[in-house]
């Protein structure tokens, strides 16, 4: 692992420039002018992308992803390039063999244990065997429908049960978002495609687990549904065309139970035109808590947020695989 003196700021490397990560490297840049980051490297796939500046700095973008490393000797790689834990696993590995600090935003990263034991045991071992933190987080899953329902407890004498609710307009997000909820396809391919799990919401499962596993809750039955919502009338995007009757986005629920008792209900409604978006946290307890953010928040400038805002505390925690509740309450970093 580099060790980082005091005074120098923190070197990162982006791993993923698309809209995610160039969102990231641009923030980084910005912070870099108040000396707490340094943006020493940029690594992407993309032939478009390769030899590319990235914004107003000597970094160029470059597909080999061990010679960027070596050269660039990162104390945090921010890696943004996939949701599937198993597709992204190597370049995870890789980072963390070169000693490097890795805060991904790969969805199943966020609690990995129940879907994939082997990877996050080897994982974990790499990690302490090369003396860094690797960890899965974002805004969602990683805090709106996770940690700020486990941060909604904490003057709970009393907590029986969970809804965390959150509506989305996908229309003002990116364009892998709206393509992930479907935009534009017809019910039936929808479902088709839902079937086959070729999209829809990644990590809403793993939100329902990191709740469970911070209050100790333990569930014998989870259950995840996905449909469609149907446009009413005709939506236009920056990317597509939604007529009424084709699919605007998704609905989708992850309900933990234990002994046929309800505890956790999450519930994601992200669609192309949502009216009232909102992020909703209710703890039925002593004393009960309704806690609304009004408008939401919004999912890509938070994602970036909560990468970036990771940088401090995987660099003063203990080496292996984390999770956001092995790590202190999230806070601004640099501001």
């Amino acid at each position: 692992m580099t060790t980082r003196p005091e005074h120098r700021p923190v070197r990162v490397l982006q791993y993923g420039m698309g809209p995610i990560g160039q969102a990231c490297a641009h923030v980084l840049l910005d912070k870099a002018r108040a000396g707490h980051v340094e943006l020493v490297g940029a690594i992407d796939i993309n032939p478009a992308l390769v030899g590319q500046r990235v914004g107003p700095s000597d970094v160029t973008i470059t597909s080999d992803v061990e010679a960027s490393l070596q050269a660039a000797r990162p104390d945090v790689v921010l890696h943004t390039t996939g949701s599937f834990l198993d597709k992204v696993k190597d370049q995870i590995l890789c980072c963390a063999r070169a000693g490097a600090h890795v805060i991904s935003s790969t969805e199943e990263l966020t609690f990995p244990y129940s879907k994939y034991p082997g990877i996050s045991s080897e994982i974990d071992a790499v990690a302490k065997a090369c003396g860094v933190v690797v960890i899965g987080t974002g805004v969602n899953p990683g805090y709106a429908m996770d940690t700020l329902a486990l941060a909604a407890t904490g003057v709970s004498a009393s907590a029986q049960r969970i809804e965390v609710s959150r509506v989305v307009d996908a229309s003002k997000r990116r364009e892998p978002l709206q393509r992930k909820v479907g935009a534009g396809l017809t019910a039936r391919a929808f479902r088709i495609r839902r079937d086959k799990g070729e999209f829809g919401h990644i990590g809403l499962r793993e939100s329902l687990e990191v709740v469970a596993t911070g209050l100790g809750w333990v569930l014998d039955e989870m259950v995840e549904t996905l449909e469609p919502v149907l446009a009413v009338y005709p939506v236009k995007t920056d990317y597509f065309s939604v007529a009424p009757g084709e699919v605007a986005g998704i609905l989708q629920t992850a309900v933990g139970s234990r002994n046929g008792h309800e505890l956790i209900r999450l519930t994601l409604k992200m669609y192309l035109g949502a009216q009232d978006p909102v992020d909703r946290v209710r703890v039925h307890g002593v004393p009960p808590i309704d806690m609304i953010v009004k408008g939401g928040i919004f999912g890509d400038t938070a994602t970036v947020g909560s990468l970036i805002n990771a940088i401090p505390r995987v660099m003063d925690a203990p080496p292996g695989l984390h999770t956001v509740i092995t790590l202190p309450v999230p806070r601004a970093f640099g501001v």
